[in-house]
């Protein structure tokens, strides 16, 4: 018998009998963390687990499927042009309107393609950083000075971050570039185009699924794309349907039958389900399962079953870790979304108190706590928008737009178990001293 292993299992035995044993179950503020835990929770299952993470695990499937190991190396391996690489990371990362979590599939698809760490950093920061919609949205609400403060800090901390995470380790990256200088690449399997055009559909479909409500006052081209973004999500599903057809080769009558299914469970949402919130997802659950039994019944190329085995295999490897983290994140910091603000075990007062003015501390402790809260896209802006009317200092607010949208709990979980400890501890605390020192300088300024 394993006598280690069996007094591990015991410690946890006890360590979870002890916490149910003491739980204070009559104190208000720990059910009130309780029911903040189980709101957030709820709301990222309904919200943002079908629209946003799901199509990213097929996006990441394509990624590790269908784009080259070549394509992936020329544009962001080791051996890459620096100014072309990281230019690369930064625009790729910024067309998506992507949370901490969703940029997580993407980023792991390329690294394990053979992106080098350096631009595959720059990639995961500027996803969630520095995507268009949160730049527009934070100038019209918060004014221009602050989204120009933004992007200037989000785009300069996705190049100097990935510069500095290739230099601290640069003895691996070494090794990385000697390995893949020796690495003979196979023939594309079919014209670049036709991935691009597959792989910038799914993209397009994930980006409008998830395109935001505009400000109450907002007439303009961003309201009527909000008005019409399922018509638009609906079109861009006709053109996969297309791709699936034209560019994998998969049976038209199974892509019709998807697609018919697909329009049928959306007219019978908006019939049946009361609740408008709820209607989307339903449409989308219907198209990624067909999709899926499509790709797994595929008898003439193995390929496309091997991109829905490689999308389950990153759904697999993210989605326990992002439960654990936005369960742990509802508790310690409470639920905000749509209006909606539930504190957690630790008092909003005090974040509020903490943050103002600006002092070096407030400064770290804004980026500090934004770094562990999750914030899905572009929720960032109106939870800023109501701390600073609550005496949030103008450089701590900045602090927590640069180091809240890129960092979570969640999204720390998984990055350490793609990068190991080590690479997570040092990414993470490149980002909260940049954006410490960044909020303090603004401040001053303002």
């Amino acid at each position: 018998m394993d006598m280690q292993k069996e007094l591990k299992i015991l410690g946890w035995i006890v360590v979870v009998f002890v916490a149910i044993f003491f739980m204070p179950l009559g104190n208000e503020r720990f059910l009130t963390a309780i029911g903040a835990t189980l709101d957030l929770s709820q709301w990222y299952a309904r919200e943002h687990v079908i629209l946003c993470l799901l199509p990213a695990f097929f996006i990441a499937g394509v990624i590790a499927v269908f784009v080259s190991q070549g394509s992936v190396i020329k544009y962001f391996g080791a051996n890459a042009k620096k100014w072309l690489s990281y230019t690369a990371a930064a625009v790729s990362g910024s067309i998506l309107a992507v949370c901490s979590c969703t940029i997580l599939p993407l980023f792991t698809g390329i690294y394990k393609r053979g992106a080098g760490l350096g631009p595959a950093i720059a990639f995961l920061y500027s996803g969630p950083a520095i995507s268009i919609l949160s730049i527009i949205l934070t100038a019209r609400i918060l004014g221009i000075e602050m989204g120009i403060a933004r992007v200037v800090g989000a785009v300069s901390f996705s190049v100097i971050i990935g510069l500095a995470m290739s230099f601290i380790f640069r003895k691996e990256e070494k090794a990385k570039k000697e390995e893949q200088m020796n690495i003979v690449l196979p023939a594309e399997k079919r014209p670049v185009w036709q991935t691009a055009f597959h792989f910038f559909t799914l993209v397009l479909i994930l980006v409008f699924a998830n395109w935001g409500a505009p400000a109450a006052s907002d007439k303009g081209l961003w309201f009527y794309l909000f008005s019409y973004k399922w018509y638009i999500t609906g079109g861009l599903g006709i053109l996969l349907c297309g791709a699936l057809v034209g560019v994998l080769k998969l049976p038209v009558w199974k892509v019709l039958l998807a697609a018919v299914l697909t329009g049928m469970a959306a007219i019978l949402s908006n019939l049946f389900i009361a609740n408008a919130k709820l209607v989307p997802p339903v449409p989308m659950i219907v198209a990624i399962a067909a999709l899926s039994l499509i790709l797994l019944t595929d008898t003439r190329s193995d390929e496309n079953r091997e991109w829905a085995l490689s999308s389950w295999g990153f759904a697999k490897q993210i989605l326990p870790l992002l439960a654990i983290g936005v369960v742990v994140a509802g508790f310690l910091l409470g639920s905000t979304h749509d209006g909606t603000a539930i504190a957690g075990i630790i008092p909003n007062s005090w974040i509020e108190w903490a943050v103002g003015g600006n002092s070096i501390l407030s400064n770290f402790l804004a980026s500090f706590v934004g770094a562990f809260m999750y914030f899905a896209t572009l929720t960032e802006v109106p939870i800023v928008q109501g701390l600073l009317a609550s005496g949030m200092g103008e450089g701590p607010a900045l602090a927590l737009l640069l180091a809240g949208p890129s960092l979570s709990l969640p999204n720390m979980l998984v990055i350490r178990g793609v990068l190991g400890t080590k690479k997570t501890v040092v990414y993470v605390g490149l980002v909260i001293v940049m954006a410490t020192i960044s909020g303090y300088f603004f401040g001053m300024l303002s």
